[in-house]
């Protein structure tokens, strides 16, 4: 079985980081992902998705990302199933992250290109510079 997914969009909001009751990490933010067509009315339509980052990856993500970054997020999708206090039964689904990249550069703006220290060499017998 594969349950693989890739989603990429800004976070709506700050991620929401908390704890268990055992002191496991885990943050919680929802990415705005825009449709890659237009609907009859000619806009993209826009998916909110909720995502969950446990452990290292909550952290990371709640000590480096903020509202309307860009991001992109790898893992699988979950869906739970709970009863709420009058014994319906709810769903919840979710992505649940692996991993988390930075996209673009900082307030969500296109990064810039690398500087020339950086650049590949030419000649591969040169030295690196550093």
């Amino acid at each position: 079985m594969l349950n693989v997914i890739t989603i990429s969009g800004r976070l709506t909001d700050q991620p929401d980081l908390r704890r268990t009751g055992n002191g496991t990490a885990v943050a919680s933010f929802t990415l705005a992902c825009e449709r890659d067509f237009k609907n009859s009315s000619g806009q993209r339509e826009t998916d909110f998705i909720p995502v969950v980052a446990w452990r290292q990856t909550g952290e990371f993500v709640a000590n480096h990302f903020g509202k309307g970054q860009q991001a992109m997020v790898t893992g699988r999708l979950q869906v739970r199933k709970w009863q709420d206090k009058d014994g319906n039964n709810r769903y919840a689904t979710e992505v649940v992250a692996e991993h988390v990249y930075f996209c673009g550069g900082k307030d969500g703006k296109p990064a810039s290109a690398p500087s020339e220290d950086y650049a590949l060499l030419d000649d591969p017998d040169e030295d690196m510079p550093f």
